[in-house]
């Protein structure tokens, strides 16, 4: 196979996670045994649980760009090369006349090319989940660790100049931010502007998902999905879309619905990557962030920004099951599927 990529020790493992069986409490093992004809090198056993028709992992996983991706070489501790004490893999790149630099494109960016690329397999583990401001601070800490430690050498290797985001608890009625005063309720549980990610514990409505920690992950990693987007520029691109066509206008709406879709598919990737890990991100955790996706949407807010709630679940499962930002190209989307 020429296109097939090398066995190199550093590269996550493909990762293939199912949907959780709504109806059923018992759990279905489906095992599929794969020979190549000629040359047989080995079996594959893939188990998936719950449910048999979730779509497997490409079995070529990557998490750096190849050649043709990417014609200038891979920086020093890039997604090419394993983490060390000496050299973490969120060591940030700062942007210069001649280094790093976003890319202002959309369907056309180079992370939404490569068809093998997607974040290394890792282990993510986070303290047992509080209901309280101090506990929800720990949890939060912990898991914007885990996400620099996953998109940091992705987009490193991309050459993009990524720094991790500022982390911040409001504990008031509203808070401050460059994007202007964000009023605490039902739609800030998270929220991000200008590198800046905010958790404000009021708006996480602890009285209702209780400790349901998959609910809570699954949201922060949507707002860091929108770090991910800045950094690689792709949300400073979409943003171009929106002014040129009226925020309020169909076209502008649908741009903000395609840019909110696709931080809903790297939410789902980052949790499908780092589940029956070695972690404490379980598969319980992953079942309940599944599920609670479809209470979540336009239906629910009565907006028309960020997608049904069907789609709103339909993106985030794509990135959870396949683990392939190219899976996450939003932009490419018919608008049926973004409406």
């Amino acid at each position: 196979m020429p296109d097939a990529q090398p066995d190199l020790p550093w590269l996550g493992r493909p990762h293939t996670v199912s949907a959780p069986k709504r109806r059923s409490p018992a759990a279905v093992i489906g095992v599929c045994l794969g020979a190549v004809a000629v040359l047989v090198l080995g079996l594959v056993a893939i188990v998936a649980l719950n449910r048999d028709n979730t779509p497997l992992a490409n079995p070529n996983f990557r998490d750096a760009p190849s050649s043709q991706d990417s014609p200038a070489p891979l920086p020093p501790g890039g997604a090419g090369a394993p983490a060390s004490a000496s050299n973490p893999a969120t060591e940030p790149s700062e942007p210069s006349a001649t280094g790093p630099q976003k890319i202002l494109k959309l369907a056309d960016h180079p992370i939404l090319q490569d068809p093998n690329a997607g974040l290394q397999n890792r282990v993510c583990t986070l303290p047992a989940w509080q209901s309280t401001q101090a506990g929800a601070e720990a949890f939060f800490t912990a898991a914007s660790k885990c996400l620099d430690a996953a998109w940091g050498p992705f987009l490193t290797a991309y050459r993009l100049p990524f720094t991790p985001p500022s982390l911040h608890f409001p504990t008031g009625a509203s808070f401050e931010t460059e994007c202007g005063t964000i009023q605490v309720g039902i739609a800030t549980a998270a929220y991000y502007c200008e590198n800046n990610l905010y958790v404000p514990f009021r708006g996480l409505q602890t009285d209702q998902y209780g400790n349901n920690p998959g609910v809570y992950l699954a949201l922060f990693a949507h707002e860091y999905g929108h770090h991910v987007q800045e950094v690689a520029g792709l949300m400073d691109a979409a943003w171009q879309k929106i002014y040129e066509a009226g925020q309020n206008s169909p076209a502008g709406l649908e741009m903000s619905r395609r840019k909110e879709l696709q931080a809903q598919c790297f939410s789902g990737m980052f949790l499908g990557a780092h589940v029956d890990q070695g972690g404490t991100i379980t598969r319980d955790m992953y079942n309940k962030a599944w599920n609670d996706q479809e209470t979540r949407g336009d239906n629910t807010s009565r907006s028309h920004d960020h997608g049904t709630n069907a789609h709103y679940a339909a993106w985030w499962r794509a990135g959870a099951t396949s683990n392939r930002i190219a899976d996450c190209n939003t932009f490419s989307a018919p608008s049926s599927e973004v409406s």
